[in-house]
């Protein structure tokens, strides 16, 4: 069986049959196979937008051998070592899950509910507007990405096995197969809800343990090593910690610092979310309000202006909803969520400017510091808006600097309140901002007509732990910080990435240790483990 690798556009509504008799006729073959192993959607001209797809094609009518596929290879080594990891987000899970598979006994801490009690909670909290502290878009099951898009795109590079090692655990738990090659592949909130719990089945399954409501606000150290941590009802010791904790738990950075973990301020990104109909998206960017077979049309832009703050958009949301992603009581904060078939009325994106915190703070800060200076504006917009409407403006008013729009339709569920935003940060800020609206504006017919709500500061942390390359914080023997709550990544895809680089360097220091003791460990790999365990569902 002879095997090829070809490129070849289809229409965007194109079906099975299509691109079969198309491969026929390309090969000039008539018998074949074929998998998709990259789908992205070319619409540069709006006349002709079309899929393109790389194909492998199997058919003993052709010459050629398919590639090799390389696969994250995961010592089973069998020991007795224990490892807590706090935070079950993409870092924290996929830390725990991979040393489970290499025969670590862990445990998983999360602060907030499971998925269920935690999505049931969210519902409460748009319907009544009364907070929930611990389960909330922030703080549960999944971490802030269960409530998101669901996007699996990274900028990260050398991280290809660990990619691919999440992708098939997905797939596994139930996410569309489609993600293996899509360029931009997303799994959706609705989708996400399964899937978290569907891994957590299997990683019980494996012997891993799982708390939930179950907080650190302990931690015990003597000399180098953390020899435990506690939550309100226990004490947990371990040979190795991972904290995974997202870029949202100020109150377990404080405890990490009073530790002496030490930490640094470094670049992030302060801004709004620009919420506008999908349809006027889709026609400014397809032609036309709607394209069979495609979803809902996206964007991406940058603005760097060299007097000012570059600005971008961000985690932009096709057909989703502006959501109250505050992490804690009388905090406004605003995010994005979408589900799987992106199919609601209104499109959203963050719309930020990079800006370190001494830049806010007109002063060298501290790292404590620069969780003060963020959490300000944090508070400042709560008291603004009395609660958790949204501060709004259109772009057209925050561009002019002058109110004319005081209501608007929207997919934000607490209300919206009319205010100034481009008084309400640091003119750095709101001028450089200006500034990108601007170049959006000329980039995207109509982006204009579209709003600003909120505020949106936690596209990434403030902060950056000091570690080694291996993960483990400086200072201390046995204490790793793993994704989003490092400081050293961001987003689903390089969040799990980070935490299973930091559970295989943890499994090859003690694969070593073993080999130099004469213990002979087992190998496996997790093509096999993904393979044995099928598709597993919340039924």
């Amino acid at each position: 069986m002879g095997f090829k690798n070809i490129t070849i556009d289809v229409p965007v509504d194109f079906t099975d049959a299509l691109l079969k008799k198309l491969i026929q006729q390309k090969l000039n073959v008539s018998e074949l196979t074929y998998q998709i192993e990259r789908k992205s959607l070319d619409a540069r001209n709006k006349k002709n937008i079309h899929w393109e797809l790389s194909v492998g094609v199997f058919s003993p009518e052709i010459s050629g051998d398919a590639s090799a596929v390389k696969s994250l290879v995961i010592p089973r080594i069998g020991n007795s070592k224990k490892v807590i990891v706090i935070g079950s987000g993409p870092a924290g899970f996929f830390a725990a899950y991979t040393l489970q598979l290499a025969g670590f006994k862990t445990i998983i801490l999360e602060r907030g509910s499971d998925v269920n009690q935690r999505d049931a909670k969210i519902k409460s909290f748009e319907s009544t507007g009364i907070f929930v502290p611990e389960s909330n878009y922030a703080f549960g099951e999944g971490g802030a990405g269960t409530f998101s898009d669901g996007k699996l795109t990274s900028r990260s590079k050398h991280i290809n096995l660990e990619r691919e090692f999440i992708i098939q655990a997905y797939i596994a738990a139930g996410a569309p197969g489609e993600i293996a090659y899509m360029v931009h592949p997303h799994l959706g909130s609705d989708n996400l809800k399964e899937i978290v719990f569907n891994l957590r089945k299997k990683y019980i399954e494996l012997g891993g343990k799982v708390f939930f409501d179950a907080k650190v606000d302990q931690i015990s150290v003597k000399k180098n090593l953390i020899k435990s941590v506690a939550t309100a009802t226990a004490d947990f010791e371990a040979d190795y910690f991972i904290f995974a904790i997202g870029h949202s738990a100020y109150d377990t950075y404080r405890l990490l610092m009073k530790n002496g973990v030490q930490f640094r301020p470094k670049n992030f990104a302060l801004g709004y979310r620009a919420e506008h109909p999908q349809q006027l998206i889709n026609q400014s960017q397809w032609g036309v309000k709607k394209l069979p077979g495609v979803k809902a049309a996206e964007y991406r832009f940058t603005c760097n202006d060299i007097k000012k703050l570059p600005v971008y958009t961000f985690c932009m949301c096709p057909g989703g909803m502006v959501v109250p992603a505050a992490a804690f009581d009388k905090t406004n904060i605003v995010n994005g969520m979408s589900f799987y078939q992106r199919d609601g009325k209104f499109a959203n994106a963050a719309c930020v400017a990079s800006i370190h915190p001494e830049q806010l703070a007109g002063r060298e800060v501290s790292s404590y510091d620069a969780l003060k200076v963020v959490e300000s504006y944090e508070q400042a917009f709560y008291e603004y808006a009395g609660g958790f409407k949204a501060p709004f403006c259109s772009i057209q008013d925050f561009i002019a600097k002058k109110i004319k729009k005081t209501s608007s339709e929207t997919s934000y569920p607490l209300g919206l309140k009319p205010a100034p935003l481009w008084e309400m940060l640091p003119v750095e800020v709101t001028d450089s901002i200006r500034s990108g609206l601007l170049s959006f504006s000329r980039k995207l017919r109509g982006y204009e007509e579209g709003n600003l709500l909120g505020l949106e500061s936690k596209t990434s942390s403030c902060i950056q732990v000091a570690r080694d390359s291996t993960g483990k914080c400086e200072g201390f023997e046995n204490l790793y910080m793993a994704g989003e709550g490092s400081g050293y990544a961001g987003g689903i895809i390089s969040s799990g990435a980070d935490g299973v680089k930091i559970a295989m360097n943890i499994i090859n220091g003690a694969k070593s240790y073993s080999e130099n003791n004469q213990v002979l460990p087992s190998t496996g790999n997790l093509s096999m483990a993904l393979t044995n365990t099928g598709h597993l569902n919340t039924k």
